[in-house]
């Protein structure tokens, strides 16, 4: 088993080139959220949408902030863990991921009117940080498949819109692989208008790599099989490593009519920034040290950009225990950019033998879009005098209108056609409650995230539990919480060739410290 990385950031050349390969994967990482915020948002499994009176619940409802009575400030910092446990052919395998961030960090101003000639007597500024998603995750997965080599990729790759011409993939004397796969990557040309950039530069791996071999070995060969030995007995194994975040900046603005109802609206701006490095090793466990004995494949992919949401919400006095409240959080319209640097070697462990495919560049390939789905929530909220209070929210999301752009480009075209195809309308449940001891709050929550998948094996539903304390010292507050959230998954040890994924449980487990203060 081979855990090194490839990937040594030195001396590297870049290259601007087309769209790379996208996943739907790809569009879920900005398009599902995560329970995040302050302590007393996530102990109550953040069902504040009626609720208001918190910094975090600004998110679920805007309205939310006309039920603070002062001007408020508060600071979040979060112990997160997360525990992947892999399923592969029988094998099981563990990983563990502890990181710690200060994720929320936001004050809301209170302007009250009271003159008894308007109806509008208060109304709020907000300005709020929070890390939506803290990306720090690793992923270990290794197990004996019995019928699929990864080489099957590279043939897929090679053999894509009627195949790449075998001279494309030969090194000319003196060219080295960085002025070949730099070449590739400026495909299509006059030369060659019908050939894939990226699809050429991954069969330029596959063959400098000895993963496949052309059929014929004339310049004018477009097909290719696999360099595999057929052993059907592939040991394989895979490491993810994800590091990064994705934050919003919020500017709230809300107002009360009549003491009675609330109406509020923010403004989001969205930013991220991840680097994710994936690594598969394949080895043959053969004798014949003719043939190729092992192959791994390290990809470093980063992504950065920026985006832009709003939110529009209301929040009604039904009774004076009772509160009703409605909201609407629209698209997240995001701009990317992705670099990525692809190693290959071939006879990993023979010193003599070993070949490494290390063209030293990192490719820069151009701004695309995503567009992730509109929610709308509706919420509900019972103030039991000054002992307590029980909250629900329930959203709804319709995940197959995820969308990449620009359209007009053909990988995005098939990638939005399959989405439309293979997700579907999703429902979120939020609950908690919180009972009061005089200056102490004990709280719990629970929280159900319905996958956004048709078949929901691929990505399952999520359940999560949460509980936290408090204590008010009258002009601050100390809040303590833990949540807990558990999700299956499917994981592609690669992007095509196989369809054997390993088989994940991941293990959200968070501790979360907020402090406020009223001023």
């Amino acid at each position: 088993m081979k855990k090194n990385i490839l990937l040594l950031l030195t001396g590297l050349s870049f290259l601007t080139t087309q769209a790379q390969e996208a996943t739907q994967q790809d569009a879920l990482r900005f398009a599902v959220e995560n329970i995040t915020g302050t302590a007393r948002f996530r102990s109550m499994g953040g069902a504040f949408g009626a609720l208001g009176g918190d910094l975090s619940a600004l998110n679920q409802n805007p309205a939310g902030s006309t039920f603070f009575n002062n001007n408020y400030a508060t600071a979040t910092l979060t112990s997160y863990n997360v525990k992947n446990s892999s399923s592969y052919f029988g094998t099981k395998t563990k990983e563990n991921d502890n990181s710690f961030d200060l994720n929320q960090a936001g004050v809301v101003f209170v302007f009250t009117d009271n003159n008894s000639k308007t109806d509008w007597k208060k109304f709020t500024i907000a300005v709020n940080y929070e890390n939506n998603n803290n990306f720090n995750n690793s992923i270990f997965s290794a197990g004996i498949n019995p019928y699929n080599s990864i080489s099957q990729y590279f043939v897929n790759q090679a053999n894509a819109s009627g195949g790449i011409p075998l001279e494309l993939l030969k090194t000319l004397p003196n060219e080295t692989y960085a002025d070949l796969y730099n070449y590739l990557g400026g495909l299509p040309d006059g030369d060659y208008p019908n050939i894939n950039g990226f699809q050429a530069q991954q069969a330029f791996f596959g063959y400098q790599g000895y993963a496949i071999n052309p059929v014929s070995d004339t310049p004018g060969n477009t097909l290719y099989t696999s360099n595999v030995p057929t052993s059907n007995n592939y040991y394989q194994d895979y490491y993810e490593n994800t590091t990064g975040y994705s934050g919003k900046g919020t500017i709230n603005f809300a107002t009360v009519y009549k003491n009675i109802l609330s109406l509020g609206v923010n403004l989001n701006f969205h930013f991220t920034d991840l680097t994710r490095i994936t690594s598969v090793y394949e080895d043959y466990n053969i004798n014949d040290l003719t043939k190729l004995q092992s192959l791994q494949f390290d990809t470093e992919t980063h992504t950065f950009g920026q985006g832009f949401s709003f939110n529009l919400g209301a929040i009604v006095k039904a009774t004076k225990s009772l509160r009703l409240g409605l909201s609407y959080e629209s698209p997240t319209w995001y701009r990317l950019e992705d670099e990525q640097r692809q190693v290959i070697c071939a006879d990993c462990y023979s010193q003599n033998n070993a070949v490494v495919v290390d063209p030293n560049t990192i490719m820069i390939y151009p701004a695309y879009k995503i567009q992730t789905p509109y929610k709308w929530t509706g919420s509900a909220a019972y103030i039991f005098g000054k002992k307590g209070l029980l909250s629900v929210d329930v959203s709804t999301k319709d995940y197959s209108t995820t969308r990449f752009k620009p359209k007009y480009d053909s990988t995005y075209k098939i990638l939005n056609d399959q989405m439309k195809n293979n997700l579907d309308k999703a429902i979120e449940v939020r609950i908690g409650g919180e009972y009061k001891i005089k200056q102490l709050s004990l709280r719990g929550g629970y929280h159900f995230d319905e996958s956004p998948y048709k078949v929901d094996a691929t990505f399952g539903d999520l359940t999560g539990y949460s509980t936290g304390i408090g204590y008010n010292f009258g002009e601050s507050r100390l809040d303590l919480a833990y949540s807990y959230e558990h999700r299956k998954m499917n994981q592609a040890l690669i992007s095509s060739g196989m369809i054997d994924p390993a088989r994940i449980s991941q293990y959200n487990n968070n501790v979360t410290l907020s402090y406020s203060v009223n001023f």
